[in-house]
């Protein structure tokens, strides 16, 4: 994980477009940097597949009713006007669309009576944690998402859409609405093992060779950490939305599955508790850490300042000016042929009295000065 982080593109984006205090309910303001919006299609049904691009949206009024189930997927969220008409065409609420362009928005469900709005989120690392937001209509016979920009998480479902004996192309809408939920709540299992490593990786600098910017990594860790389990709570209790709703739009085998859905999104949660419990437990390890050094730095100092003390006083009480001439008591060790080495001996035996005193206390074995 790296220890500059980029500012959050949302953040910056809700202070473009979204609408001023006051504004009627439904207004719609693109993010004027958004990209235009691309729409693909895909209709089928047990025997036929049809895939194209739709270049101009009016041309989706003609596709509905060809096939059991049709897929629109809209990539980009520039043109207002384009949304605007697609919701026109497929009869959808003007706050749903709303949700749609003003992004972020909470992972959520929100039954309209004849079609099911569905907001989820998509989350990669690139390098840093990168949420996207999918929102998806279930409607009798079609399913319709919108995407922030090109690139998803949905290859594996057109996968399993083109092949004829899978159970999606023997489903109905619901089915394949069930399908992209779940894709994007497994994008969330690869983020969290990528955590995983990343918490390892910590724990063994923090064990073996702790530096000062170890905090900001474990802090940039933690707050990952609860971004995304927010993303996850949400996405949980919007699961659980779909599956307590009566809407016949979601059919009882279909709950089967997106009870499974939601099962997987309990596992990430106590993923995400544990590795959570970790960071918060790295700080605290970093933080013994430090004080253990400074301890043992103390100690260190303590033993240094306590040997030289004794010689100290030894040499400052022979460094003192007494004129012997004056009086016989007057330093009279000044005058000994020998009372040079006699006081460097008598400094040497204290040093080393003092240092096998320490010895046998086992001083040394504890601030490791000798090992």
């Amino acid at each position: 994980m790296a220890s500059s982080r980029p500012a959050n593109r949302h953040t910056l984006r809700k202070r473009k477009h979204r609408p001023t205090a006051g504004s009627p309910p439904g207004t719609l303001i693109a993010d004027p940097t958004a990209p235009k919006p691309v729409i693909r299609v895909m209709a089928y049904g047990p025997d036929q597949l049809q895939e194209q691009e739709i270049t101009d949206v009016e041309g989706l009024a003609g596709i509905l009713g060809r096939q059991p189930v049709t897929w629109i997927n809209v990539e980009g969220l520039g043109d207002p006007e384009t949304i605007v008409r697609i919701g026109e065409i497929f009869g959808l609420h003007n706050l749903a669309l709303e949700d749609v362009i003003h992004v972020p928005q909470r992972p959520k469900a929100e039954d309209y009576g004849d079609h099911i709005f569905i907001v989820t989120q998509m989350t990669s690392l690139s390098p840093h944690l990168r949420n996207e937001q999918v929102s998806i209509f279930l409607g009798p016979n079609f399913v319709l998402t919108f995407q922030e920009s090109a690139g998803d998480c949905f290859d594996p479902v057109r996968k399993r859409i083109g092949d004829p004996r899978g159970r999606i192309r023997q489903s109905k809408a619901d089915y394949l609405a069930y399908a992209l939920i779940d894709a994007t709540v497994d994008t969330y299992f690869p983020i969290l093992e990528r955590f995983g490593e990343v918490s390892d990786a910590l724990e063994i600098a923090v064990l073996t060779a702790p530096k000062g910017d170890l905090i900001p990594r474990i802090h940039h860790l933690k707050t990952d950490l609860l971004s995304l389990r927010r993303l996850i709570w949400a996405q949980r209790d919007m699961i659980n939305v779909v599956i307590r709703d009566f809407s016949a739009l979601v059919s009882d085998p279909t709950r089967v599955y997106l009870r499974d859905c939601y099962d997987h999104t309990i596992q990430l949660l106590d993923m995400m508790d544990t590795h959570r419990e970790i960071a918060a437990a790295l700080t605290e390890i970093y933080l013994s850490g430090v004080n253990s050094r400074t301890n043992e730095i103390m100690k260190v100092l303590t033993v240094i300042a306590t040997i030289f003390m004794p010689l100290g006083f030894v040499a400052s009480l022979y460094g003192m000016n007494f004129d012997r001439t004056a009086s016989p008591w007057n330093m009279p060790e000044l005058g000994w042929a020998l009372g040079y080495p006699l006081a460097l001996g008598v400094m040497l035996f204290i040093a080393l009295g003092l240092i096998g005193w320490f010895y046998v206390r086992g001083w040394f074995q504890e601030t490791k000065i000798l090992r």
